[in-house]
């Protein structure tokens, strides 16, 4: 009996050993999977919360306009929060890209409740800002968490901080191919982290899973008219995708001057939000309108239903500039899809594209130009518009990307591949490198 016993477990050894080593990649795939789960339902949970916790804000907001007038004293008490016992995490995603590159310290827990209570106060009164910068910083801290319990290394550091943002990037908006793409694609302007490519996917497509088993629902976008693939929709394209990169260009070089003048002008950080939050609360009440505060989603849904005013995008530029660059916080994202969508509806003037059209273009291709990452860019204007404005949405996407130059709203964001062989020179330097 023991004899046979002995055999049997020879020969599974065996078996096992020759299962192994004809597929290699099951034990990554197990570790992976198992990592992947633990973020996609922490995230997922989490980025729900926030959602909500972010609807509530925005609508109490709304019925009491008379917060906005508190915004200073906002800002006031979020400078000195981050100055007092957040300057290590101050950089926000720029510290999780940094991270990827060249990971060091675990990314404090803190982060997550710090960014969190930073933007929620920041939508409460009356800033303009987005929620993806949140989400990112919530998911890499929570998911950082993890690295010493599984004994990851460097490497290994890298794909679970790029598992993380993708997890919160696609549960956030409801876009987890999105997601999963800009997380391999964001850090690295050019190249692709393939060995990232299974938790990437994994994380997003969980976390986006776990967000809707919590019923927390996303806005769901729609173009009427989509016209036959032919020469002059084309070019037309290209031509809107000229505007778009133009646009991003100029909304990372202006948030990132803006920033700069805040710090050179006022040395005391917690009193660049006080004076951030005058400018902006001023703005509102003497223009008498709320539209370009907060995350701005019911304008973002009327570009797509009607042609706007080209001086839309302009206002919500400056609006979300001048409250990101004074030390509130948010994301720049979703201001940039309002930026773009409002953009491409106003761009019909003189553009003979449906508005609607230009309007789905505008909202994802600023966006690319702006973060440098087109293939994101793409598959979400894809679920998030459907199929049939793929191509359409593709070409203003890569004209965006390759218009906006070596500009960034992430300033450690590194270049693997230039753009342009003229800028051959700047491989592997980051943007604030390069700036």
């Amino acid at each position: 009996m023991f004899k046979h016993q002995r055999n049997l477990s020879k020969t599974i050894s065996v078996y096992t050993r020759f299962f192994f080593r004809k597929f290699p990649a099951l034990p990554s795939i197990a570790k992976w999977l198992c990592i992947s789960i633990i973020i996609g339902l922490l995230v997922g949970t989490v980025s729900a919360g926030f959602l909500q916790s972010l609807q509530w804000a925005t609508d109490f907001r709304e019925n009491h306009i008379w917060l906005i007038a508190f915004l200073p004293v906002a800002g006031f008490l979020i400078g000195l929060l981050y100055y007092r016992l957040g300057k290590d995490i101050e950089a926000g995603n720029n510290l999780l890209i940094d991270s990827i590159h060249d990971p060091k310290e675990i990314i404090p827990f803190r982060m997550a409740p710090f960014v969190y209570l930073g933007t929620i106060a920041t939508h409460f009164f009356g800033g303009s800002a987005g929620r993806e910068g949140t989400a990112l910083q919530m998911a890499a801290a929570i998911a950082d968490q993890l690295s010493k319990p599984f004994k990851l290394n460097k490497e290994e550091r890298k794909i679970l901080l790029i598992a993380a943002i993708a997890a919160g990037f696609g549960s956030v908006f409801g876009t987890p191919l999105a997601g999963a793409i800009f997380g391999l694609e964001v850090f690295l302007i050019g190249r692709i982290r393939y060995n990232a490519i299974f938790p990437a996917f994994a994380s997003a497509i969980l976390a986006d899973w776990v967000t809707d088993l919590w019923q927390v629902k996303h806005t769901h976008y729609h173009i009427d008219l989509v016209p036959k693939l032919e020469f002059l929709p084309i070019l037309y394209s290209i031509l809107a995708g000229i505007a778009f990169g133009i646009c991003a260009a100029a909304f990372s070089r202006c948030i990132h001057w803006a920033g700069s003048v805040f710090k050179s002008k006022i040395t005391y950080p917690p009193l660049r939000p006080v004076v951030g939050g005058i400018l902006v609360a001023a703005a509102v009440f003497a223009m008498g309108t709320t539209r370009y505060i907060g995350l701005g989603i019911p304008v973002i849904i009327e570009s797509f239903e009607q042609q706007l005013p080209l001086y839309d995008f302009a206002l919500k530029m400056i609006f979300t500039i001048v409250t990101l660059a004074a030390g509130f916080k948010g994301g720049e994202v979703t201001p940039l899809f309002f930026i773009g969508a409002t953009l491409g509806s106003g761009l019909a003037l003189f553009i003979p594209l449906p508005f609607g059209l230009l309007a789905g273009m505008g909202f994802v291709a600023v966006f690319a130009g702006a973060t440098n990452t087109p293939l994101a860019c793409i598959l979400m204007g894809i679920e998030l518009f459907g199929a049939e404005s793929g191509i359409y949405i593709a070409i203003a996407c890569v004209v965006s990307y390759l218009l906006s130059g070596h500009n960034s709203i992430y300033t450690k964001q590194k270049i693997g591949e230039p753009k342009n062989s003229r800028y051959g020179n700047h491989q592997d330097k980051s943007m604030s490198e390069i700036r």
